[in-house]
């Protein structure tokens, strides 16, 4: 399991209501596809981020279904319409079920 997953989250600093924004998202995990092997030739075990989700308001709005192929750190990006302020809460759920969460207020000028 990676014990020191750091979110980052970025939006732009100003937001309209109605604006279409890009939301950007990376976190720091080593991603591990179980198919590499160490020095000693024993396989590393598969340890990869598998879900990514998103709620704004508490209504989901992206979802996304990692494999062992994506790189580590994974950086999704995604679009979401602003209707109001308010918080987007990220979780990234772990293979070994542990997820990280992270929020992220909105504030429409």
């Amino acid at each position: 399991m990676a014990t020191d997953l750091k979110p980052r989250i970025r939006l732009p600093s100003q937001i309209k209501m109605g604006d279409v924004v890009e939301v950007k998202t990376l976190v720091t995990h080593d991603m591990e596809s179980g198919h590499r092997r160490d020095a000693s030739g024993a396989l590393v075990p598969r340890r990869i981020i598998n879900k990514m989700t998103c709620a704004y308001n508490g209504r989901p709005v992206f979802e996304a279904t990692l494999e062992p192929a994506v790189a580590a750190n994974p950086y999704i990006a995604f679009f979401l319409k602003v209707t109001e302020s308010g918080t987007l809460d990220f979780a990234w759920t772990d293979d070994d079920g542990t997820v990280t969460r992270a929020k992220q207020a909105i504030k429409v000028g």
